[in-house]
């Protein structure tokens, strides 16, 4: 995924409207929607750092869809925070039948290697 669909999953995460990113970032709305456009251009430097500021992630994440940290932590894609978003909704009962099942499916994926 590229710029504009990391903004877009990344606005959607965070019900946060166009015009709100605008307000907060200080990037023109038609810019963003530029953007956001099918054939849409790639920020300048200076919008991706105040557009990320904004949104409370880095350029890098924005760009990449990757979110490289400094300890040994694996990166979030878009749709693992949608997943994660998700899971925190549920209460703690479903949440740790969601834990269970992870938990299978790894054990049987890794039964399956050793076969």
């Amino acid at each position: 995924m590229g710029f504009k669909e990391n903004l877009k999953a990344e606005l959607a995460y965070k019900n946060i409207l166009v015009k709100e990113l605008a307000s907060i970032s200080g990037v023109n709305r038609r810019t963003i929607d530029n953007y956001l456009r099918e054939n849409g251009s790639l920020p300048s430097a200076d919008a991706a750092v105040r557009i990320a500021a904004a949104l409370g992630v880095t350029v890098e994440y924005l760009i990449t869809g990757q979110e490289w940290q400094k300890q040994n932590i694996s990166p979030l894609f878009p749709d693992a925070r949608v997943i994660l978003k998700n899971l925190e909704s549920l209460s703690r009962r479903d949440q740790k039948i969601v834990f269970s099942l992870i938990k299978s499916l790894k054990e049987m994926e890794s039964s399956e290697k050793n076969v």
